[in-house]
């Protein structure tokens, strides 16, 4: 289905002659869920999408201003920037070393008894300041923006202090405002219990709740709120208490949930209609019934099961059931390292059984669903961000299939250029 404007409306970048146009908007392309045009184009102005069709149209169709870059598909594949909505973006630190004692057999308990585990970056990401996070994090931006993320999310919860959070906060609002990717914070004062409250979880949660939360909001440093509802960590009503409080500062809920013990953090979700609850790998069907009844996103996380050597989570429970899967990096130093997520599609699909299909909805739309952004991005479509990525592949199902290198050949944030692989 070709966008007929009104009038032709001039654009001032065109990607043309592409292979396919894959929109992942259905009522486009030949009626499938992708939305794919064969031998599409697109026309962008300033940072919006203003007209998508075959490359036959364009020159009937649109207008191109004086200064119009044109960028030649040359048979490659164009979709929709990544939104990878589940990201530890920020910390000082790396674990290297537990990798290998995990592959040589330690516990987590072992592991955290060497000094390592989440408290080594809490440890690590207390002592660094806004300027050295900063530089650490931005490489990272970069390398997800080479692989065709142009939107994420990105979580505090390595501090878990007020300054320490307040800190990670802040650097996130400066990496947002400083590189091309859109980065959205998530305030997850609630990821661990710090050891100075080991035995006074409560305390720890009326802190969040009465110090933390209510700063956060005032210098509005972030959009939603996380908690870790775990077994050993916080309870249903802990959590509850955090997201219900999050909620009345206007911070949408998106949170860990059922990853090891099915507590009924699916259920707590479709309680508090969250944009999205994470990880799902113990969720009972009845949490699954509820929240496809609310509407709420599970956003599954392939990288985190891989690096761990740990089952992956049931996605076709989700899916059969109606739920709206997106899938995400979990990029973070302890348990998914890895920010790619053409491979992500490729663990979906070989080890969670999801669709081709399913699987690049999970990484561009159904993530935009799960930060409430998918009237902004995650599909191609005229009023929409100009987010893209042009692919070297002659069909978008190559993408998953040739695993194990970057496909992304050039990358467009907000109508511009923002990223180009050298010749």
């Amino acid at each position: 289905m070709t966008t007929v404007p009104t009038e032709r409306p001039s654009a001032d970048l065109i990607v043309d002659n592409c292979a396919q146009l894959v929109t992942c908007d259905p009522t486009r392309g030949a009626g499938d869920r992708l939305g794919v045009l064969e031998g599409g184009a697109l026309a962008a102005s300033g940072e919006r999408v203003v007209w998508v069709g075959p490359s036959s149209r364009l020159a009937e169709d649109v207008r191109p201003a004086p200064d119009c870059r044109r960028i030649d598909g040359r048979g490659r594949v164009l979709l929709p920037g990544f939104v990878d909505s589940h990201t530890h973006l920020v910390f000082a630190g790396t674990r290297e070393q537990e990798y290998a004692m995990r592959a040589a057999g330690a516990s987590y308990q072992e592991i955290a008894a060497a000094g390592g585990g989440i408290r080594a970056t809490v440890r690590a990401t207390r002592a660094a300041d806004v300027d050295e996070l900063v530089r650490l994090a931005t490489p990272r931006l970069d390398r997800m923006l080479a692989h065709g993320t142009t939107t994420c999310e990105a979580k505090s919860g390595y501090g878990l202090t007020l300054d320490d959070e307040l800190k990670m906060l802040e650097t996130i609002r400066r990496l947002d405002a400083g590189h091309p990717v859109d980065v959205l914070a998530n305030f997850c004062g609630a990821h661990e219990v710090p050891d100075e409250f080991r035995n006074r979880v409560d305390d720890y949660v009326s802190l969040v709740v009465e110090t933390m939360l209510p700063e956060v909001a005032k210098r509005g440093l972030a959009r939603y709120v996380d908690v870790f509802c775990e077994q050993g960590v916080f309870s249903i009503a802990q959590s509850r208490r955090i997201l219900q409080a999050g909620a009345a500062h206007g911070l949408r809920a998106k949170f860990h949930a059922d990853e090891f013990v099915g507590l009924g953090g699916a259920e707590l979700a479709a309680e508090l209609r969250a944009l999205s609850a994470d990880h799902l790998l113990q969720s009972s069907l009845e949490g699954v019934s509820r929240m496809k009844a609310a509407g709420v996103t599970a956003t599954l996380l392939p990288g985190t099961a891989f690096f761990l050597g740990l089952p992956y989570a049931p996605a076709r429970k989700f899916l059969d059931t109606g739920v709206r899967v997106a899938l995400a990096s979990d990029f973070n130093p302890g348990s998914s390292p890895g920010l790619s997520m053409q491979l992500v599609m490729t663990m979906a699909i070989s080890q969670m059984k999801m669709t081709p299909e399913e699987a690049l909805l999970g990484v561009t739309l159904h993530g935009a669903h799960a930060m409430g952004l998918d009237h902004e991005v995650g599909s191609l479509a005229p009023g929409k961000l100009c987010d893209l990525a042009l692919c070297d592949v002659g069909d978008w199902r190559q993408l998953p299939y040739f695993y194990g290198v970057n496909h992304a050949s050039l990358v467009v944030k907000r109508g511009r250029v923002a990223w180009e692989r050298r010749a």
